[in-house]
């Protein structure tokens, strides 16, 4: 079997060479361009068709499949804290706005938390006013705190 870092590799140059973009390869698997590039990172379990899907879009070899749909063992791509500029923002965000964040939160829902494993995620280009904008998108689970 291929590792998950194997696989990624192998995928995203794969996904380099053939010029595709997130959004279709989700399209081909069923899923949003994030829920694609996230099996393909390694950060989820494909299920068995994906897998097929994957290994047939981008040329992966046939050992690529059984790794795909491993349970992964999430580990950061990157050092702690983030050092591309990218990542480092959106951490900045969280370390800045977090407090805010979970105020708000729980002044709606009361005591407890967002789920990152029954969550999903969404980016999008939107325009305003000309200017080309991202929006983020974070559902996730509201997991009560328990009483005990």
């Amino acid at each position: 079997m291929l590792t998950k870092e194997e696989i990624r590799k192998a995928a995203l140059e794969a996904k380099r060479k053939k010029g595709l973009k997130w959004e279709e390869i989700g399209k081909e698997i069923g899923r949003n361009a994030v829920g694609a590039a996230t099996l393909v990172y390694g950060y989820g379990a494909a299920t068995e068709e994906e897998a097929k899907t994957l290994v047939k879009l981008l040329d992966l070899a046939d050992e690529a499949k059984e790794g795909l749909m491993a349970a992964p063992y999430r580990l950061p791509v990157q050092p702690w804290p983030p050092t591309d500029p990218f990542v480092y923002r959106l951490y900045e965000a969280v370390m800045l706005y977090g407090p805010v964040w979970k105020d708000v939160a729980h002044e709606i829902f009361g005591d407890g938390i967002i789920s990152a494993i029954d969550c999903w995620f969404d980016l999008k280009r939107v325009e305003e006013k000309g200017i080309a904008r991202a929006e983020f998108t974070f559902n996730g689970k509201w997991l009560v705190y328990r009483k005990f």
